[in-house]
């Protein structure tokens, strides 16, 4: 037996979008043969993160998830949605809870953000801008992208492919100091965990080099891409079956919901739906193939395979809540009938 250490993490209350919250829990356990199962339910203090009233504080934490640790000895993080005191009802705060689980449901998310210390993106001149966005995509070199942001990211995926995280790939974004990872998941609320955890352990990580994550959508104005958090998704019916017509109205029913989709997806992203920088405006839905500045990007593949395939909604940005973009996204599909 060995003293385990378990990290429970969670979302707070706050609003537009929660934060990631932790404490850790130590327990005795074989680190090989810990499971899911052996995580008991645990309470917090829900008055100091918006989630109860000081008179009536407790919150209970359900685990939903294991990862293991790589960054401490006998380490897991333990992912939690937030009930209510009986056990057994979800908390308001809790996302993950609106998601109905379709494992035909496949989502893959591609979480942008930036690397920020001393309040600039890293690699920028202590005044003004580096030079115009178009060496940094997929760079390569110390001007570039930099040696401590390459530490950074080369380590977090490390540690994720360690934790069991279905981490597709990261890459240098347009602009300097921005970065991307991909998450895909066969269920929507796997694939939305997973980002949260892997939000926690760049956190985590960036906490030993001084360094910020931003994940807001347009930290600052000028002529720089925002950050995204494209949704790619499709189901058994659209890998399988497809067809024009049912994509047509797939695309009329996500039309028809643009509002309640924007809602879903992320503060301030006015800011970055400009209809610039590879978006459209957030006032208007489009699609188009292989079209980076539509609503909705259509692969060639999907078309050229008879409709058949998965689809990137370009919409939701790099702060927004994965279970709200997920559990939106689902909705929207179940409205479309299939033949």
């Amino acid at each position: 037996m060995a003293k385990l250490k378990l990290e429970y993490i969670w979302l707070d209350g706050y609003e537009p979008v929660p934060n990631l919250r932790g404490k850790t829990k130590i327990a005795d356990g074989d680190p090989d043969a810990f499971t899911l199962a052996d995580c008991p339910m645990w309470g917090f203090d829900g008055s100091s993160t918006r989630q109860a009233e000081g008179k009536s504080s407790d919150c209970m934490l359900k685990p939903v998830g294991l990862y293991p640790d790589s960054t401490r000895s006998n380490g897991f993080v333990v992912m939690c949605e937030v009930m209510m005191p009986d056990g057994v009802t979800p908390h308001p705060s809790n996302g993950r809870a609106t998601i109905t689980e379709d494992p035909g449901l496949w989502i893959g998310l591609e979480q942008e953000y930036f690397l920020f210390q001393d309040g600039r993106p890293l690699g920028w001149p202590d005044s003004g801008y580096p030079d115009p966005q178009g060496e940094y995509y997929c760079g390569v070199g110390a001007s570039a992208v930099g040696d401590l942001a390459r530490a950074i990211v080369e380590e977090h995926l490390d540690v994720c492919l360690d934790a069991g995280i279905n981490h597709e790939g990261i890459n240098a974004e347009v602009a300097k100091g921005q970065w991307e990872f991909q998450i895909f998941g066969k269920g929507a609320q796997k694939a939305a965990d997973e980002i949260w955890v892997a939000r926690y352990f760049l956190a985590r990580i960036c906490e030993k080099y001084g360094v910020d994550v931003e994940l807001h959508c347009k930290p600052f104005q000028g002529d720089w891409n925002g950050s995204g958090m494209h949704c790619n998704f499709s189901t058994d019916y659209m890998r399988e079956t497809g067809g024009k017509e049912y994509f047509e109205s797939l695309m009329a029913a996500f039309a028809g919901l643009c509002e309640e989709h924007i809602a879903a997806y992320g503060p301030d992203n006015h800011l970055r739906l400009t209809g610039l920088h590879e978006t459209q405006s957030i006032d208007k839905f489009s699609y188009g193939v292989a079209d980076r500045g539509a609503s909705i990007r259509v692969p060639h593949s999907f078309v050229n395979n008879g409709y058949k395939g998965y689809l990137e909604d370009r919409r939701p940005n790099s702060q927004a809540d994965p279970y709200q973009i997920v559990s939106r996204v689902s909705k929207t599909i179940a409205t479309v009938p299939t033949p």
